[in-house]
């Protein structure tokens, strides 16, 4: 079994044929996705997903690139869905220095205010980082990470960047950018890294991992994150599938 722990199917791509990509999923032994919301429709879409569908759930954030949109009826539309039984994270949230939709200090501003909510609402959460590791880093150490700790979504960073992530209790979740040909650092942090410290994703429709780079990405494709994680660590498929499942169900708070 494989936990997809980040993906869009709630996307304008998927419209329509939601069931049919979960029905491959399964096939490919993807029988868990997390659907990630990160503005007012996506969020909305993710919450009526997961309702419909027992095997999916929900994460809902403000997305970095969306910070300047943030406000108190945002924060309140946010905290009302926190309780549904069927979010389990708080994201994608955090940093993104490359689209730079709005300035640095309104993104940390977010970013420090919904790390807070997390935290009241005992939810891990979930960060988003482009082009902004080492701040994104400073504000993680300095905001604390609660108990239900947080998880570095489509990580990208070295296998050391990883470990001080790990030191201040997040989880590191590869996506398909693992499986490109000069990810030479994250493969070695893929390789190296603590089993028990890992997730794997798709964050579909982006990012597909090889042989599929370039199209369009799918919650099934988790299984090729998966494959290429074994075959840096020289074991089993079935063990990365099972190690990462569990650690999902661990951060994630799902009794299976």
């Amino acid at each position: 079994m494989i936990f997809d722990t980040h993906t869009h199917l709630n996307a304008d791509n998927f419209t329509g044929r939601e069931a049919q990509e979960i029905e491959k999923a399964r096939e490919f032994g993807v029988t868990k996705l997390n659907i990630v919301g990160f503005d007012r429709p996506t969020i909305e879409k993710s919450l009526a997903l997961a309702s419909e569908f027992d095997n999916l759930y929900a994460t809902i954030g403000w997305h970095p690139t969306e910070a300047g949109s943030y406000t108190p009826e945002i924060e309140k539309m946010l905290v009302s869905h926190l309780a549904d039984p069927k979010v389990i994270a708080l994201g994608e949230i955090g940093l993104d220095y490359h689209w730079m939709s709005d300035e640095k200090a309104v993104q940390e501003s977010v970013f420090r205010r919904q790390i807070q909510l997390s935290k009241t609402h005992n939810l891990p959460f979930m960060v988003h980082t482009r082009d902004a590791l080492a701040d994104t880093y400073e504000i993680i150490k300095s905001e604390g990470v609660g108990p239900r700790g947080g998880i570095m979504h489509s990580f990208s960073g070295s296998y050391q960047d990883a470990l001080k992530f790990i030191d201040l209790g997040m989880l590191i979740s590869f996506s398909g950018v693992v499986t490109f040909k000069k990810s030479l650092e994250l493969q070695e942090a893929a390789k190296l890294l603590p089993l028990d410290k890992l997730l794997v994703e798709t964050d579909a429709p982006y990012l597909a991992p090889m042989p599929f780079r370039g199209r369009e990405n799918t919650p099934a494709y988790t299984k090729f994150v998966v494959e290429k994680i074994a075959e840096l660590r020289e074991i089993s498929s079935d063990e990365v599938a099972n190690a990462t499942y569990q650690n999902a169900l661990k951060v994630f708070d799902i009794h299976d």
